[in-house]
């Protein structure tokens, strides 16, 4: 499978994926939940692929990226008509199956992506990859926004489940065109995640990878809330969260540039700092037009990130286990996502947005201090 293809594909499921956890959030909030709740529901997006995605990298190690692709798919479509049911019950049904289907999106194109790249071609593959889920993360947010607004949330969803639709006949047009690409070899020896764990340059890309997905989340999960908070109405909250997207697809426009000038961990350094400061000023504010800079700067230190963590994956991994290498990051970040929604719902209602913010940016920022002894 050529990598534009991959990219499509990427960017429709990540297009409803998006789309999809900011329309619960908001239709949680329109039910009466409590942000206690609201994180109940989005912490659902993570909770089976934490504890499967280990699984789910190997089996893309041993076959290949056709099988997982159609089944991610088909579980995004089920999750998006699910979501349908106006409970809360519901809603976190939906938000279980959605979280697996991307997950195997997101394990099955960026292995491929990773084994079917020469090493001199890895980071740029990366990067139009990244660029593609750019541009999804800007659809989403304010597409979901915007129809939410017009149109009610059963709607929205509605709209979002015709992409599912739309990648399974890219996928199936793409199978009968053109043969499998052949998954890679096995490793010979019985598979252990603590191999993984124990290598040291895998190590220090996981726990920075952590990191930088809890900056992330914590904005995909909390604009939404502080934004109903201060009085945004969700299309502001979509075009806020949508500048942050714009951010990400400028930034990795020059991620050529920025591997070129600068080494990885610096980069992943200067990313942790920026998110840090973003973190710290945005609960200063109420407005748009600088809830809307902020967000934008937000995005080219968390978009800079992602093409050099998935390209030092692949180089620190072993044989034949890529997938699971990916596989372990996506089960941490989904960790992250499990707890971080709750937990900071848990602290959103008992002592505002604004404190889960700056508690961040201080974890932040002692990641700073990591990524530059690492690169030192």
């Amino acid at each position: 499978m050529k990598l534009p293809v991959q990219i499509a594909l990427m960017v429709l499921a990540h297009t409803a994926f998006t789309g999809g956890r900011v329309a619960l959030t908001l239709a949680a909030l329109r039910l009466g939940a409590t942000p206690f709740e609201v994180g109940i529901v989005v912490s659902m997006l993570a909770v089976l692929p934490m504890l499967l995605s280990v699984h789910a990298g190997r089996w893309t190690d041993r076959s290949g990226q056709g099988r997982p692709l159609l089944l991610a798919l088909l579980l995004l479509e089920a999750a998006l008509l699910l979501a349908l049911v106006p409970t809360l019950a519901g809603l976190g049904a939906a938000a279980v199956l959605l979280g697996c289907g991307f997950m195997l999106v997101h394990l099955a194109i960026n292995n491929a992506v990773g084994n079917g790249s020469a090493p001199e071609e890895r980071t740029h593959g990366f990067s139009m990859l990244a660029l593609g889920i750019s541009t999804s993360t800007i659809a989403g947010p304010v597409l979901a926004g915007f129809l939410v607004d017009l149109a009610g949330a059963a709607n929205t969803f509605l709209v979002l489940a015709v992409l599912p639709l739309l990648a399974l006949a890219l996928l199936r047009w793409q199978r009968r065109s053109a043969a499998p690409a052949p998954a890679q070899p096995a490793p010979a020896a019985r598979a252990r995640m603590a191999d993984l764990l124990r290598h040291a340059p895998l190590r220090a890309v996981f726990v920075a990878s952590t990191l930088l997905a809890m900056g992330w989340d914590l904005f995909t999960f909390m604009m939404p809330t502080h934004g109903a908070r201060i009085g945004l109405s969700a299309s502001s909250i979509g075009l806020v969260m949508g500048a942050f997207g714009v951010g990400t697809f400028v930034v990795r426009m020059f991620m050529p540039a920025l591997a070129r000038a600068f080494a990885p961990w610096q980069v992943l350094a200067g990313a942790l700092a920026l998110t840090a400061l973003v973190y710290v000023m945005l609960p200063l504010f109420d407005a748009v037009a600088p809830l809307l800079a902020l967000a934008f700067l937000l995005g080219l230190g968390l978009g800079s990130a992602l093409p050099m963590i998935m390209t030092a994956l692949q180089e620190a991994s072993p044989p034949g286990r890529s997938g699971e290498a990916i596989g372990v990051r996506t089960m941490l970040v989904n960790a992250s996502q499990t707890v971080l929604p709750v937990s900071f719902g848990a602290i959103g209602s008992a002592g505002g947005t604004g404190f889960v913010f700056w508690a961040l940016a201080a974890v932040l920022g002692c990641g700073v201090v990591f990524a530059a002894r690492q690169h030192r």
